[in-house]
Order: C-alpha cells, then sequence, then structure tokens
C-alpha cells in the first residue's frame, strides 16, 4: 500500500486527514533526521511560505541551501517575498520530491549586510548554476542587487516518505 501517509492513515475516504494530523500535533520535531538532512542537501527548489498584508498566503518557488541547523533563502529587497518576512518574520519551506517532502517551519532573521547577503546569493547560484555562471550572474545581475537573506532556525519539521 503507497502513497502518501495521509491516504493510508484512518478512514479510507480520500483526504481524511485526522488521524495523521492528531499524531503529528502531538510530537513535531525541531531537529532534521540525518535522512531529512541528505534529502535537503540535494540540490531541489522550495516552495517558500510567508503572509501577505491581507492575511493570505504568499508562495514562492525559491533556491535553498541548509546551513547547519539553518535554512537560508535570498531575495532582491523590494519583492513580496522580502516584504512580507519584514512585517512578520513567520515561514515555511517545503521541499518535495514525488512522494517525500520536507516541511520546515520557523522564525526568519533578516540579514540586511551586503557582504552577508551577496556571500549566500553567490552560494545559491553556485549550488544551482555551478562556479563559474555563478560567478557571471554576481557580475552581471545578483551583485548589483540590494540582497536580503533570510537564515530560518529550524522551529518545527514535517515530513513524509522518510
Amino acid at each position: 500500500m503507497g502513497g502518501p501517509a495521509f491516504l493510508r492513515a484512518g478512514s479510507e475516504r480520500f483526504g481524511d486527514q485526522r488521524p495523521v494530523a492528531r499524531q503529528a500535533a502531538l510530537s513535531v520535531p525541531k531537529t532534521l533526521t540525518p535522512e531529512q538532512r541528505a534529502f535537503l542537501e540535494e540540490n531541489r527548489f522550495a516552495v517558500v511560505g510567508t503572509v501577505n498584508p491581507d492575511g493570505s498566503p504568499h508562495l514562492a518557488v525559491m533556491w535553498y541551501l541548509l546551513d547547519g541547523d539553518e535554512v537560508v533563502v535570498n531575495s532582491a529587497h523590494g519583492r513580496i517575498k522580502d516584504r512580507n518576512p519584514a512585517r512578520g518574520p513567520r515561514l515555511s519551506l517545503l521541499v518535495a520530491d514525488g512522494y517525500r517532502f520536507v516541511r520546515v517551519d520557523g522564525s526568519a532573521r533578516i540579514e540586511h549586510d551586503q557582504k552577508i547577503a551577496h556571500a549566500d546569493i553567490r552560494r545559491l547560484a553556485a549550488l544551482n548554476y555551478g562556479d563559474e555562471r555563478a560567478d557571471t550572474q554576481m557580475r552581471t545581475s545578483f551583485g548589483k542587487q540590494h540582497r536580503i537573506s533570510y537564515r530560518v532556525p529550524i522551529g518545527r519539521v514535517y515530513s513524509d516518505g522518510f
């Protein structure tokens, strides 16, 4: 019997997530398992969720990197994904691959220092483009932008497929 746990747990009806939701509410880990860490260290995109001023969700596909026990994302200054965490630091990051996923929730620490923010976007570009293209992007684009990094200490971890 394959597929996500919420389809296997409890009721046979599709979408009945009550048993899994109760279980998750009882014990939500605040650290990554070695398997989750290895998954996040692979080159994938993340969907980053923040809260808009009207309370609606804002989702953006972004590069990310795992830096110790923090997740780092980076944005050009002035974008919605930059403005929302400045108002309220809550942030969720979801990385999925088929039926496996890891979601990390936490409160973002905003890094305005351009030396650090540019170093972060350079690391992200190197992970996704390789060193040569990352250097080119820094010269032609990223290095000319006012960048903001968000460092998210892992507050809660949700996953399936591990």
